[in-house]
């Protein structure tokens, strides 16, 4: 990389590149002098990467701003194709609905006016042109209020440049800022108040959420104290006002106009629809941020709504383009151009993003190793923030919503498995007292057992030794439960024969009329699907490699043996008995099996609310586990063949195109003729003219090939939609049916039953003294201190209580990770599922996730 390069790349960076110094005008004055120096051979590399930098390392904004600034004091034309590029830019992020460029490029917007390249008249007009689409928006008339998250995105647009630029355009255009914040002020007082879904990871803070301000709220009451504060914000650096004397002589560019989107105007549609237009809207248009409150507000740093506010910003533009490459979103993170410390700001965000609801941003994986990196990049304080932040969860994990609280199980575990599998377990010791159900307890009991996956039942023992207590909730030894190991089992002859035919490679063929003979028509076909599961299973048990290819070789053997439902709940129940202590190896064989076509996703729906599984609901996530891969699985079919189909309708048209030119060139070369003799002849020698025939009839060929693919993909789409709606009516059926038996009543007053007191929600409440440090002596694995922690041992809440708030709080993340999917089968699920008698609170239940 040449020197220019890494100097823009790395200005404001503590860098050996500017010495390992942290100085920004000397940083921004080295810069611009290597730029300058190489500008007459590099203009529009320069003009590139400015442009790409400020897009991909935001929380640089400033910096690269007066870059732009300085450069254009020397050469007008590079300030002037700087804002046509970003106009061009800012009105094609507009018109693909692309927010996060949308976002980035006001901002640079803003920041350009500050260094006098852009006239602040030009952004006023496009604040004022994105405040008059959003007022038209929720307009009900001229608009579509169902697309308020749209509007409400592009208000925070306008708030969120105003740390940036808001000190500038009150001083030099007061008349017209003034104006816009009227506006942003009569928006907000007609807009509606949105409740922030995406952030209510605590059950409890529901009811909370209706009364307090949503984001757009919040972040202009930010505003609204910034203004009185003078428009100080410590968290934004501002090189431009040491370079102010030189800018101020620059040439400053008008913006041309831009326009946003017209969205569709509302009419007289049913309910259905105007709620499903919602999510869609704000799917498409999410907001930002809303802080996940985790440390008590006497642990958190002390700094301004609007620094936090920028700061999140920051770490959240970081996480964005980064995504890929932990180790440099790590070190980015860690050394953000803010003049205080962030450590729990930051560790809040990352869960934040880990605990987003419907779905993280980015895959769970990401955030876990980012953690990771920045555990090691700041020994010294990163590690006691996250140990803080992991107690703090534990304090509410029963309040946590259940798929943020298996977020927190697979995250957990996978991050003790990168440092050693160390933690002070004598601190949570107490769980064992608990009842079973307690979710402290089964949370403990969880993540034991996916430690136990990551390495193996000895190493984990160890790690619990000095909470001996905690043994008792370990999984059992991975052992499998084979039934016939002795000679009086019966049914031992049979397998033991059935293992021969197996080892002696047999063919399928040959074993399923072996079965048919042998043990169907002697015993039952019940008996013939267990002798023959056992013993494949067992064949299979050495490890995944050798599972797989018994499924593969022998699945057919057992498709036949179970060609109904019933049957493949029986199966499923074999599968469950053989693997009985190995949760993971239940799940593998279950979902292999499952994408062999050899049980459908409607028998792992029944099996898993068979009476057994019923009630685990409360106490393991075996069953949830099972559920999840097998709807996940269903998703990820139809996922697959809409890919597909995209592609093969891309295919159709190319090979369209190749068919019509191919035709084409034959018709003329035909149609091209000499005369010869006075008579009119073929002009074209007749073997070429053979050869264009032949591609015209191939690429004609091609064509009805690629249709014909794409009309068989289109009908396994069809058919995998049907199934997708008769999975989605069965599972909430399954729901409706033990819900309905085991929920309360509704009061006489038809108010809803509470399964959680207020007086509950507190108590599990453990008072932190101090955050771990999760420092470990390494010589004995104890933790060096245990803060004097203060914990109530107690659990209040009744079994059948827990029970219900369990399955509801599945129901609702079900809805909620699959609302897509669930949307178009709505009407049949209302007909035949949630109409008539249903019970409130699961209703409830769905709509808060779909909604």
């Amino acid at each position: 990389m040449s020197s220019w390069r890494a100097l823009l790349l790395r200005v404001g960076d503590k860098c050996p590149e500017y010495g390992g110094a942290v100085d920004y005008k000397e940083h921004i004055e080295t810069c611009y002098g290597v730029l300058w120096r190489e500008f007459e051979h590099s203009k529009d590399e320069i003009s590139e990467l400015l442009l790409q930098c400020a897009e991909q390392l935001p929380h640089k904004i400033p910096f690269y701003g007066v870059l732009v600034g300085l450069i254009n004091l020397e050469d007008e034309d590079f300030g002037k194709n700087i804002v046509d590029d970003l106009h061009w830019k800012l009105q094609e992020a507009l018109s693909s609905e692309n927010c996060d460029k949308i976002r980035i490029l006001m901002r640079f917007l803003t920041v350009m006016m500050c260094s006098k390249v852009i006239l602040p008249s030009s952004v006023i007009e496009v604040f004022e042109t994105l405040l008059s689409s959003a007022a038209t928006i929720i307009d009900e008339d001229a608009g579509n209020p169902s697309w308020q998250p749209c509007a409400d995105f592009y208000i925070t647009c306008i708030l969120s440049c105003l740390p940036w630029g808001g000190t500038e355009l009150i001083e030099q255009v007061p008349d017209e800022f003034d104006r816009v914040i009227v506006g942003i002020r009569s928006y907000l007082s007609i807009r509606k108040h949105s409740q922030d879904t995406n952030f209510i990871v605590f059950e409890a803070d529901e009811d909370k959420s209706v009364k307090e301000k949503d984001f757009v709220e919040d972040l202009w009451d930010h505003i609204q104290i910034l203004s009185t504060n003078g428009w100080k914000v410590d968290s934004v650096p501002r090189p431009h006002l040491s370079f102010e004397e030189q800018l101020v002589s620059g040439k400053s560019y008008n913006l041309s106009p831009i326009s946003c989107p017209k969205q569709s105007t509302s009419s007289s549609r049913s309910t259905i629809s105007r709620e499903r237009e919602t999510y869609e809207a704000k799917l498409k248009y999410p907001q930002r941020l809303r802080r996940l409150h985790i440390f008590p507000s006497n642990k958190i740093e002390r700094m301004q709504p609007i620094d936090r506010f920028v700061v999140e910003e920051y770490l959240l533009d970081v996480l964005l383009f980064f995504n890929g490459c932990r180790k440099e979103c790590a070190s980015y993170m860690a050394s953000l151009p803010v003049p205080f410390r962030y450590e729990y700001l930051m560790a809040e965000t990352i869960f934040s993003q880990i605990m987003f609801l419907p779905q993280p941003p980015f895959k769970p994986i990401y955030y876990a190793l980012v953690i990771i990196d920045l555990c090691k990049a700041l020994p010294g304080a990163f590690p006691a923030v996250v140990a803080g932040a992991v107690r703090s969860l534990f304090n509410r994990i029963g309040d946590l919503d259940m798929e943020c609280r298996t977020r927190l199980i697979l995250w957990f575990s996978h991050h003790l498995s990168n440092f050693q599998f160390f933690w002070p377990w004598e601190e949570w010791a107490h769980v064992k007292d608990l009842p079973r159900w307690a979710p402290q307890r089964v949370f403990v009991q969880e993540v034991l057992e996916r430690e136990v996956r990551l390495s193996y039942w000895d190493k984990i023992k160890q790690s619990i030794e000095y909470a001996p207590e905690l043994e008792e909730l370990l999984p059992p030894k991975s052992v499998s439960s084979f039934k016939y190991n002795s000679e009086e089992d019966r049914g031992y002859t049979l397998s033991k024969e059935f293992r021969e035919m197996v080892r002696g490679r047999k063919t399928a063929h040959e074993i399923a009329s072996w079965v048919e003979e042998n043990i169907i028509q002697i015993h039952s076909s019940k008996f013939a699907i267990e002798v023959v599961i056992q013993t494949l299973l067992d064949i299979g048990s050495k490890s995944f490699t050798h599972l797989i290819t018994v499924l593969e070789r022998y699945g057919q053997v057992i498709a036949k043996l179970c060609t109904d439902k019933n049957m493949q709940v029986l199966l499923i129940d074999e599968v469950s008995s053989y693997w009985k202590n190995n949760t993971q190896m239940t799940a593998i064989a279950i979902d292999r099996m499952m994408g062999y076509r050899i049980i459908s996703n409607l028998a792992i729906v029944s099996w898993v609310f068979s009476v057994s599984n019923i009630e685990q609901f409360h106490v393991s996530d075996r069953p949830w586990e099972i559920l999840r891969n097998a709807v996940n699985k269903t998703y990820n079919r139809i996922a697959d063949l809409r890919k597909e189909i995209q592609t093969l309708k891309k295919s159709v048209m190319l090979a369209e195109d190749v068919a019509v030119k191919a035709l084409k060139e034959f018709e003329a070369a035909e149609a091209r003729l000499e005369v010869v003799d006075g008579q009119p002849v073929q002009a074209e020698k007749p073997g070429r003219l053979k050869r264009l025939k032949g591609y015209a009839e191939k690429a004609k060929d091609d064509e009805i090939a690629v249709r014909e693919a794409l009309e068989a993909k289109d009908a396994l789409l069809a058919r995998a939609l049907e199934e997708n709606k008769s999975l989605f009516v069965s599972l909430y059926k399954s729901f409706a049916n033990v819900l309905t038996e085991r929920l309360p009543p509704m009061s006489a007053d038809g108010a809803f039953p509470k399964l959680r007191d207020e007086e509950d929600k507190d108590s599990m409440a453990i008072d932190l003294e101090e955050p771990s440090t999760m420092e470990m002596d390494h010589d004995n694995g104890r933790k060096d201190d245990r803060n004097g922690e203060k914990v109530t041992h107690r659990y209040s809440i009744k079994e059948q209580d827990q029970w219900c708030l369990c399955t509801l709080g599945y129901v609702k993340a079900f809805s909620r990770q699959y609302a897509t999917e669930i949307w178009p089968h709505l009407e049949t699920l209302e007909a035949e599922v949630f109409g008539g008698d249903i019970h409130p609170l699961f209703r409830k239940a769905v709509f808060a996730g779909l909604c």
